[in-house]
């Protein structure tokens, strides 16, 4: 079986079912999108899973996906972070690609910018957080740019993303946020 023809279903959430539970109040629901995408994980099989992006996004997250799917990109999952119970920890350390997650950015009490789906977090596993005092979430991860699902800079979907006017985690002074893009 080659992964081309058949699609392995990672997610298949209605919209309500996405949501449900969040505290995020209905001016922010009210500008989500759910897309379906479609990707090559790391069995080398074509799946297709789901992100919740603010509705300006669709456009850049869907050609951002299609680049991901083309170059064979691997990704882990693209799950909505309903199915962790809105644990953002468990969902990276799931190795999972999300965006919406109305929270605040770790250690602040600042609304992320997730919680308005401007926010994207791809492999978290193989891109993680690398903390100034060299923590690193998810616990365990290890960030070595040479190995698939990596991101590193100059790598093409990164170029992308930056092209469009996101800023990738990567570049940030502290902590690196290698698996972290956002669009204010």
């Amino acid at each position: 079986m080659s992964g081309e023809g058949n699609i392995i279903v990672d997610s298949d959430f209605s919209f309500s079912d996405a949501i449900a539970g969040t505290n995020a109040p209905l001016e922010i629901v009210d500008r989500l999108s759910m897309m379906d995408v479609c990707y090559f994980s790391f069995d080398g099989l074509r799946h297709q899973g789901q992100i919740i992006v603010d509705c300006s996004l669709e456009d850049d997250v869907s050609e951002i996906f299609t680049l991901i799917e083309k170059l064979k990109f691997p990704l882990g999952k693209a799950i909505p972070i309903v199915a962790y119970g809105w644990q953002d920890g468990e969902s990276m350390a799931d190795n999972n690609t999300s965006s919406f997650n109305y929270r605040v950015i770790a250690g602040t009490t600042k609304l992320s910018l997730h919680s308005f789906g401007r926010a994207l977090d791809i492999n978290p596993v193989q891109n993680p957080v690398i903390y100034p005092h060299g923590v690193i979430a998810p616990e365990g991860a290890v960030y070595k740019p040479q190995k698939a699902g990596t991101f590193s800079a100059g790598h093409p979907i990164v170029e992308e993303f930056l092209k469009r006017g996101w800023h990738w985690g990567g570049n940030f002074e502290q902590p690196k946020d290698y698996h972290h893009f956002e669009k204010p």
